[in-house]
């Protein structure tokens, strides 16, 4: 006897994890950079704390960018350099709070984490950091205005 539902499913297993996991090889498959954002004063975070602004932090999950990369259910854990220093992080699935693409902010915003923490906007906003790493999202910009200059 089974101690499933019907439908072979338990209750209690959340879709956070298999977004996360979809997303992330969406963007990869697209030449994209999938990443994270992420409240760093959750139980069982494991970030460098000089890098996390306003209680977050964002964190470029590409394959290229880390290494041992494990999507699990319950955690994400990698290895990745910071300022030329390889560090272990370590994220509980309830400590994302986002996941989508650095180039354009397509992605997925968790709703009703209660982290009272905004989405990033668009993408095309973020600063690329040293070896891989957002610290914070950054308000969009206007590019400069084209001048025109007469030559003779």
């Amino acid at each position: 006897m089974s101690t499933h539902d019907n439908d072979g499913l338990s209750p209690n297993v959340s879709t956070k994890p298999y977004l996360i996991r979809a997303i992330h090889q969406w963007a990869v498959d697209n030449h994209l950079t999938p990443q994270v954002l992420v409240i760093a004063s959750m139980p069982g975070v494991v970030v460098p704390m000089h890098y996390v602004k306003n209680d977050q932090i964002i964190l470029n999950i590409h394959p290229q960018s880390v290494k041992g990369l494990e999507l699990g259910d319950d955690f994400l854990w990698f290895s990745a350099r910071f300022s030329g220093q390889s560090i272990e992080i370590t994220l509980p699935i309830d400590a994302v709070v986002a996941v989508y693409s650095r180039e354009n902010g397509q992605g997925i915003f968790f709703q009703g984490d209660g982290s009272g923490v905004t989405p990033p906007s668009g993408g095309k906003g973020q600063d690329k950091k040293p070896d891989g790493i957002n610290e914070k999202p950054k308000e969009e910009s206007r590019p400069p205005s084209p001048t025109l200059k007469l030559v003779k």
